[in-house]
């Protein structure tokens, strides 16, 4: 049996290949083992499920195994988005919450995510702790009854977080004059779990139109339910054959945003997230600190300094991000993948709320996302992003990270390389403030390399560089 092995949030595999239902009792055993270690007064354990293919049926292995072992589950009674689990872990005061998803992942892949109790993502000590004890474990020695007998034995509830979770969320933003704003806006949820939440929550004087809101787990149409450009074509198209003010995309399980203009241009994840503080900063007029990842945007420290306020930086991935907001308090954290989070709500990601959040600005502003583009522009300079993932056979890694690790240009696209660090990967800052990371996937065999700089062009070259300097 191949070992199975969490990565940036949580164990990702291929259906039928490592994602079995053996190997989910396996590691599910493994939770249970660990919470009768460090927690037994584990009160009960929260589980959702994504749209993809059997996750619902993985998600009940989840649950005969954990009420085999006396622990008590709560398992959502349909597909509920990855932060609606994390809402609903701490709404019903579980130990941890479950989610059965590969968020973004391509379709044959399948996962399994933990959520502490405060809804964010399990830190690494216990995830490793859990897979030393999936090692321990003998296929043999995993408990598990029906969803009957738990039933039965007073061990098993169905639930349905989704009406607190909205609940909640009109506490958070200005729902009635977003209802009332007479937009025009097209959802894409990507055949995914945040279906029709947002049409819900912004259903009323605007003009709505869905696409891709049935269950489809093969994601026709786009390589991934990753809300990217290359994935939101129809969504673009959409935009501009009906005059759509603007587009909003999550990914499959939720916890990620993408927008399109009312031009039918994406709008990266860096100029969001930055559209996003300069929202709390300037029309909200909140302060605190902001959480970055490595892989975001450097517009971040300009406008930190511009409204005095601290950036921090971490390596990819929530589990870093989410100390750091419960430690600084802050206002929002986010990553490069789309992801952000917010003060009041959860240190985790949440594509519904952001996109509500985004919709504000917009009314607020009185801009259409064009125009916020060319206002952020104006106000911290011209940026440019660009992501290549390029894959890898898994033999090739370790000489792929010798090259990386041998040396270190002094020059990039003509310019002087001002900054050399490690802190999640191989990056290299310019002296114009361009910047080029290569760095491994957690979560799927691919090396992903990142660039920003003053100009489309720049950024292009930059991922092309970095490419010949993995030498894949």
């Amino acid at each position: 049996m191949k070992r199975i092995k969490f990565g940036t949030d949580g164990w990702r595999g291929i259906i039928a290949g490592d994602f079995t239902f053996e190997n989910v009792a396996l590691c599910t055993q493994a939770i249970a083992n660990f919470l009768r270690d460090s927690n037994p007064d584990t009160k009960k354990i929260v589980i959702g499920y994504d749209t993809r293919f059997a996750s619902e049926d993985f998600a009940q292995t989840a649950a005969e195994v954990l009420a085999a072992n006396g622990i008590p589950v709560f398992l959502c009674s349909e597909a509920t988005p990855t932060p609606v689990l994390s809402f609903a872990t701490v709404h019903l005061d579980a130990t941890i919450g479950i989610s059965i998803t590969a968020s973004h992942n391509p379709p044959k892949w399948n996962g399994l995510k933990i959520r502490i109790k405060d809804g964010s993502s399990a830190p690494d000590e216990m995830v490793n702790e859990i897979e030393r004890g999936i090692d321990r474990i003998d296929p043999e020695d995993v408990a598990r009854i029906s969803l009957n007998k738990a039933k039965e034995k007073g061990l098993l509830q169905f639930v349905n977080p989704k009406p607190d979770y909205l609940k909640r969320i009109s506490e958070l933003v200005d729902l009635n004059t977003i209802q009332n704003a007479g937009l025009a806006i097209g959802l894409d949820p990507m055949y995914g779990a945040a279906s029709d939440y947002l049409k819900e929550l912004i259903d009323g004087k605007n003009r709505i139109i869905q696409i891709h809101s049935e269950r489809n787990p093969i994601f026709p149409g786009m390589k991934q339910p990753e809300p990217i450009g290359d994935n939101l074509i129809e969504l673009s198209t959409l935009v501009k054959q009906e005059k759509l003010n603007v587009g909003l995309a999550n990914d499959g399980d939720g916890d990620r945003l993408g927008v399109i203009d009312e031009e039918g241009n994406f709008i990266d994840q860096l100029q969001t997230f930055a559209l996003l503080t300069l929202y709390f900063l300037e029309v909200r007029k909140e302060r605190g600190s902001i959480i970055k990842t490595i892989t975001t945007t450097s517009m971040l420290y300009k406008l930190g300094e511009m409204f005095g306020v601290p950036i921090y930086e971490t390596k990819v991935g929530f589990k870093y991000v989410a100390p750091l907001m419960r430690r600084e308090n802050a206002l929002l954290g986010g990553e490069e993948s789309g992801g952000y989070a917010f003060r009041y709500h959860l240190p985790e990601r949440d594509g519904i709320l952001a996109a509500l959040y985004f919709l504000d600005l917009i009314i607020k502003k009185e801009m259409m996302p064009s125009r916020l583009r060319r206002y952020l522009v104006e106000k911290v300079g011209p940026h440019y992003y660009h992501r290549l993932d390029v894959e890898f056979p898994q033999e090739s890694r370790d000489e792929i990270l010798r090259r990386l690790s041998s040396g270190y240009p002094q020059r990039l696209i003509d310019k002087p390389v001002i900054k050399k660090d490690t802190l999640d990967g191989f990056r290299f800052t310019l002296d114009n403030g361009a910047w080029l990371l290569i760095r491994f996937s957690g979560t799927e065999p691919l090396l992903r390399i990142y660039a920003e700089a003053e100009s489309e062009e720049q950024a292009l070259e930059l991922t092309e560089t970095g490419k010949l300097i993995a030498g894949v």
